[in-house]
C-alpha cells in the first residue's frame, strides 16, 4: 500500500435493478428506457461490466447475494434466510435455534388468498404481541415472533432441551407455498431427515405455532377492522426461509475497514448485524416504493464522516419487478438515479470510490429473481475508466470488466481505494 490516503468506499444497490427488454419499452429496459444522466456520468467516468453476484445463470435472494458482494462464500456460509431476517428485527438466533422469516397473510380456511395481506402497514406490533401471548411455549419450545416491514416477520423456535437430547432441525419444509390461491401445506421433515426426531419434533411444533397463530389474529380487533374496510385481514402467519445460526468473520476482521450498512429491510440489518457492522436506521426509509432516497443518501454521506466503508440499498426497483409494474419501476430507478446525483454533488470522488450495481435481477415480464447478470460501474479514486458512455444492461455489456462474480468486488474497491494488502512478496 503506498503512503497516500486511502480512500474510502460506498456499495448502493438498487435491489432487483436488473431486468430484461420490455415490450412496453419498445423492447428496452428500464434502464435503458429512463433518462438517467447521473448513473450515465458514473459510466462515462467510470469502469463498467455485468455482476453475477454468486455465478453466471444461478437464481439467488437478496440473502446471499448480499453475501456475495460483500466477499463471503454463501456455498459456504449460508444457512437459511430465517436467521438474518430474525437478528434484523432484534430476535437473537443462538447455536440450536430455528429460525424463519414470515409473512402476514390473507388465507380462506387453508387457500391462501393473498401472501402479503395487502401490504399491511399498521398494527402489525400488536398482531405479534397477540400470537405471542397465544402461541409463545409449545411443548417446551419457546416460540418468539415480532414483526417487521409491512408484511414482514420473523420468528425464533428455542427448545428448553439440550440439542443431544430432544433438539430442534432446521431440515423441515416451508409453510408459505409461494403462489396465491392454494392452500398451504403442512410442515414436514426434509427426506433426508424424515427420520430424525429433532426434525419431526421441529415440524410438529412449526404446525401446532401456525395454527395457534391463526386462531390469535382470527379474533383480532385489528383484522375486524380491517374486513370492516375491505381490506384484506393478517389473519395467518406463514413461516419460510428457515435456518439456523451462522458463524462470519466480523467485516473488520476481514478487510480491515470500519464499516457501516444503510438499509431498509431487516434481511440485510441483520447481515450487518451477524458482520458487527454499524447498521444505521435512516428516518424515511421505509423499504417500500415511497422511500427517502435523498434521505438514504444524505446518511451515506454523513457515515463517511467516521467509516471507511458504508454499503447502502434501496428496496423499490425489486418491489416494481415483483409486480410487473413498469411505471412502478422505473420511478424507483429514478430514485437510484436521484441518490446517486446527491453523492455527486456531495462527495469528493478523487477520496471515494463507489460501485453502484444491482443485488440481482427481477425482470418486469418475469415477476420474480432470475439468474441475468446485474449492470455494474466503479467510479473515483483509482479507477482506470473504460468506454462506456452510459449506464444499462446493454452498454455495461462492453464494459472493460466483462462478467465478473461477487467475490471480486471487495478485491476491486480495495484495490482502487489503496486498502488491500499484497499477495505475496
Amino acid at each position: 500500500m503506498s503512503d497516500s490516503q486511502p480512500a474510502k468506499i460506498i456499495i448502493f444497490l438498487g435491489d432487483g435493478l436488473g431486468d430484461r427488454p420490455v415490450p412496453a419499452l419498445e423492447g428496452r429496459t428500464p434502464l435503458e428506457a429512463l433518462a438517467t444522466p447521473h448513473l450515465d456520468r458514473l459510466a462515462a467516468e467510470g469502469l463498467c461490466g455485468m455482476l453475477n453476484p454468486v455465478s453466471p445463470g444461478r437464481i439467488i435472494g437478496s440473502d446471499t447475494a448480499h453475501m456475495a458482494i460483500l466477499g463471503y462464500d454463501p456455498f459456504k456460509y449460508y444457512k437459511g434466510r430465517g436467521p438474518f431476517e430474525a437478528k434484523g428485527v432484534g430476535l437473537e438466533v443462538l447455536p440450536g435455534d430455528v429460525a424463519f422469516r414470515c409473512n402476514f397473510a390473507t388465507v380462506d380456511g387453508r387457500k391462501l388468498v393473498d401472501r402479503r395481506a395487502g401490504r399491511i402497514k399498521e398494527g402489525t406490533d400488536q398482531l405479534a404481541a397477540a400470537v405471542n401471548e397465544k402461541a409463545g411455549r409449545i411443548d417446551g419450545v419457546q416460540c418468539l415472533f415480532k414483526e417487521s416491514v409491512e408484511h414482514r416477520a420473523a420468528l425464533v423456535l428455542r427448545s428448553d432441551c439440550s440439542q443431544s437430547a430432544a433438539g430442534l432441525d432446521h431440515r423441515i419444509t416451508e409453510v408459505d407455498p409461494h403462489h396465491e390461491g392454494v392452500d398451504y401445506p403442512d410442515c414436514a421433515p426434509l427426506p433426508e431427515a424424515a427420520s430424525d426426531p429433532a426434525a419431526q419434533r421441529t415440524a410438529r411444533i412449526v404446525n401446532e405455532w401456525v395454527r395457534l397463530a391463526h386462531e390469535a389474529l382470527a379474533a383480532h380487533p385489528i383484522n375486524a377492522e380491517r374486513v370492516a374496510e375491505s381490506l384484506p385481514p393478517a389473519n395467518a402467519a406463514l413461516p419460510r426461509g428457515v435456518g439456523t445460526a451462522v458463524d462470519l468473520e466480523p467485516f473488520a476482521h476481514k478487510y480491515g475497514l470500519h464499516g457501516a450498512m444503510i438499509v431498509e429491510v431487516d434481511l440485510v440489518r441483520g447481515l450487518g448485524e451477524y458482520l458487527a457492522m454499524d447498521v444505521i436506521d435512516v428516518p424515511g426509509a421505509t423499504g417500500g416504493k415511497d422511500t427517502d432516497e435523498i434521505a438514504i443518501a444524505a446518511a451515506v454521506v454523513k457515515a463517511l464522516d467516521d467509516h471507511d466503508f458504508v454499503l447502502a440499498n434501496i428496496k423499490a426497483p425489486d418491489l416494481g419487478g415483483h409486480d410487473g409494474d413498469v411505471e412502478q419501476k422505473m420511478a424507483a430507478i429514478a430514485k437510484v438515479e436521484n441518490a446517486v446525483g446527491y453523492l455527486l454533488e456531495h462527495l469528493d470522488f478523487t477520496q471515494t470510490v463507489i460501485m453502484v450495481t444491482g443485488d440481482h435481477c427481477t425482470p418486469i415480464t418475469f415477476g420474480d429473481h432470475t439468474g441475468d447478470a446485474v449492470p455494474a460501474v466503479f467510479h473515483g479514486a483509482g479507477v482506470r475508466p473504460d468506454d462506456v458512455q452510459s449506464f444499462g444492461e446493454r452498454p455495461c455489456m462492453h464494459g472493460g470488466l466483462g462478467n465478473f462474480t461477487g467475490e471480486d468486488i471487495m478485491n476491486l474497491l480495495t484495490n482502487f481505494a489503496g486498502t488491500q494488502l499484497k499477495f505475496g512478496a
